[in-house]
């Protein structure tokens, strides 16, 4: 969903930025057996960045929408997983707090933010300037888009013509890639791309491996897993490509981007952040410098 979904910055809409924060999610909390979290200890320089107050006194609350996986997505018992969630519980410990999870759609995380119902969006968002207009962005990783086609096949995004191309409805790829490239398709006499938005990652990757899609587009992070989950039967098209970075969001102007920059900034140095990237096999997009609002830079 994400690393471009909905709002990037070339889309000047601000409308599902500023919907209505409606969320009957129960939170968890985690530390969970096997984290990260379980050998980090507290970064008392970091710890003392943070705001006087969170959303919940001793933890600091994320919102995120787990279905794009390996990022963040559910386990069967239908708690949060992935590398951004044991990202998450690794930052917590550096600040000394737990860390909580509240289950949100998508488009509501960033209100929450904004109402301070909850302390970080930590849902593969892509630090944009758009975006930057509503909160403050701590940067975490450097994405871009990745298709995949069935394996034994060639597919070039950048002729895709005709074909049909699976992806997650309100993704980026589903509300601005795909169009565009379509359109592209159309002024230059070519017949339309065929899009195919479905509601998750996996539907979106099966759809190619059952020969429903030409192609799949998402991050690269989630189109990779997603051929490492359906071994043999689909393989990367092309090369990937308008890299962007992933961003924490926080309130604006709170101090909290400034202690979450402190802590992930000491996980990268004392070697936590790399290993959890690496158990994910998503260590290629890892950053060695931790910076804030880089999306208007871009």
């Amino acid at each position: 969903m994400r690393a471009r979904h909905a709002l990037p910055a070339l889309a000047a809409v601000a409308a599902l930025l500023l919907t209505a924060c409606v969320d009957n999610s129960t939170p968890t909390t985690g530390v969970t057996e096997g984290s990260a979290a379980e050998v980090v200890t507290t970064d008392e320089e970091a710890a003392a960045l943070l705001p006087e107050t969170t959303a919940t006194p001793g933890k600091l609350v994320f919102g995120t929408s787990p279905n794009y996986a390996p990022n963040e997505f559910k386990n069967d018992a239908g708690e949060p997983i992935g590398w951004a969630i044991d990202l998450s519980d690794a930052i917590a410990a550096k600040l000394g707090l737990e860390a909580q999870y509240t289950v949100a759609k998508f488009e509501n995380i960033i209100p929450n933010v904004v109402g301070g119902k909850i302390d970080v969006g930590m849902s593969s968002f892509t630090d944009t300037a758009e975006r930057e207009k509503q909160v403050d962005f701590v940067n975490y990783y450097l994405a871009g888009i990745q298709w995949a086609s069935p394996a034994g096949t060639t597919v070039d995004p950048d002729d895709a013509c005709g074909l049909k191309v699976a992806v997650q409805s309100t993704t980026y790829q589903d509300t601005v890639e795909i169009p565009a490239k379509s359109d592209a398709c159309v002024a230059a006499g070519k017949p339309p791309i065929q899009k195919v938005p479905l509601d998750t990652q996996d539907a979106a990757a099966n759809a190619v491996a059952l020969g429903q899609a030409d192609a799949f587009s998402a991050d690269s992070p989630v189109t990779l897993y997603g051929i490492a989950q359906l071994t043999g039967k689909l393989q990367t098209a092309g090369e990937t490509f308008e890299a962007a970075p992933y961003g924490m969001a926080v309130q604006k102007d709170s101090g909290m981007a400034e202690a979450v920059q402190a802590a992930l900034q000491s996980l990268v140095d004392d070697g936590t952040y790399e290993a959890i990237l690496d158990d994910w096999g998503v260590v290629d997009g890892g950053l060695d410098t931790i910076t804030l609002n880089a999306g208007a830079r871009g």
